[in-house]
């Protein structure tokens, strides 16, 4: 197993499609001077000319723990991760209803410091890689039951634009002065 550098804070940035995470991983990178882990997932099922499988959705699951690893080695105090294993649990359960105690494990093994749950209260997004316009609702609540389910620690960010930026800054602020 790879080791990992522990003095790095690493937060998860999950939730709904469309509700501003890379937005956010990248602004938050750039006010703390650090880097993000970009969703695997994207590039991948934009690299496949095909449907996608169960046997995808791992395959990306593995590979975004690998570069979250990767990147950690080069970030700046803080890591931020545009989403984490906890949202593709939920992708193979609401897509196949298909659930894998390997990926259960390594959720518990993800380490993140903390989690940014976003709200969908902002405009939906068409893109080739969304699914769910009208379910974001549901799917929140579902990252809000299994953030509860593993007692991670986690806050709900809201607001458009600007808001949502500064929101996410002073929860991180605030988390990091306690730690």
């Amino acid at each position: 197993m790879e080791k990992t550098n522990s003095s790095i804070l690493k937060i998860a940035i999950v939730g709904p499609e469309s509700t501003g995470k890379t937005t956010l991983c990248d602004e938050l990178a750039k006010h703390y001077n650090t880097i993000f882990v970009p969703e695997y997932a994207r590039e991948y099922l934009n690299s496949i000319n095909r449907e996608y499988t169960i046997q995808d959705v791992l395959h990306i699951a593995n590979e975004q723990v690998k570069r979250v690893n990767k990147f950690e080695k080069k970030a700046n105090t803080l890591l931020f991760c545009d989403t984490s294993l906890l949202t593709i649990k939920i992708w193979l359960n609401v897509k196949y209803n298909y659930f894998n105690a390997e990926l259960e494990e390594k959720i518990l093994n993800e380490n993140y410091h903390y989690y940014l749950l976003t709200e969908p209260d902002i405009p939906w997004e068409k893109d080739s890689l969304r699914e769910h316009p009208h379910f974001r609702t549901e799917l929140f609540d579902m990252h809000i039951d299994i953030l509860n389910k593993y007692g991670f620690n986690y806050e709900i960010i809201s607001g458009d634009g600007n808001l949502r930026i500064e929101n996410s800054i002073r929860i991180i602020n605030n988390f990091n002065s306690k730690k």
